[in-house]
């Protein structure tokens, strides 16, 4: 499904294949827009999910992605799932970790309608600034 292959860095095409063809579809990541170009965006149809998907890539790299704690609400088609990851700043190269969660729905094909993220918007911001291990270690002192 759409979060393993996305944990599993698999190719654009293959993440998009998993949203529906037959019904708008949409991402949106929470946050205020001013601190990335990819939060407090709605992207819409199939090319907004890829400008997502590129967006993100061109910006951070990720590893070591895991997925727990589904909930599965099948009269609504929606499942939660809370997800942690190390994150990088590709710019920068300064990283964080990061717990974040991700609220799905699906159409009756059982492809994704709906894709919306809540993360850490303060570390990211901080570190596409270059700022966040200064920050970390000025809040240690």
């Amino acid at each position: 499904h759409l979060c393993d292959d996305f944990a599993n860095k698999k190719d654009l095409d293959t993440l998009i294949s998993h949203f529906s063809t037959n019904r708008q579809v949409t991402a949106f990541e929470h946050g205020e827009p001013s601190l990335a170009p990819f939060l407090g965006r709605l992207f819409v149809g199939l090319d907004g999910i890829r400008k997502y998907f590129e967006t993100i890539a061109m910006l951070l790299s990720y590893e070591n992605m895991r997925f727990s704690d589904f909930v599965v609400d099948v009269q609504a088609r929606k499942v939660a799932t809370k997800a942690s990851a190390r994150f990088t700043w590709l710019s920068t190269g300064e990283s964080w970790d990061e717990v974040f969660a991700y609220m799905l729905c699906f159409d009756d094909e059982n492809k994704v309608l709906s894709y919306e993220v809540w993360a850490d918007s303060g570390a990211a911001y901080l570190a596409s600034k270059g700022v966040l291990d200064d920050t970390r270690r000025g809040s240690q002192a």
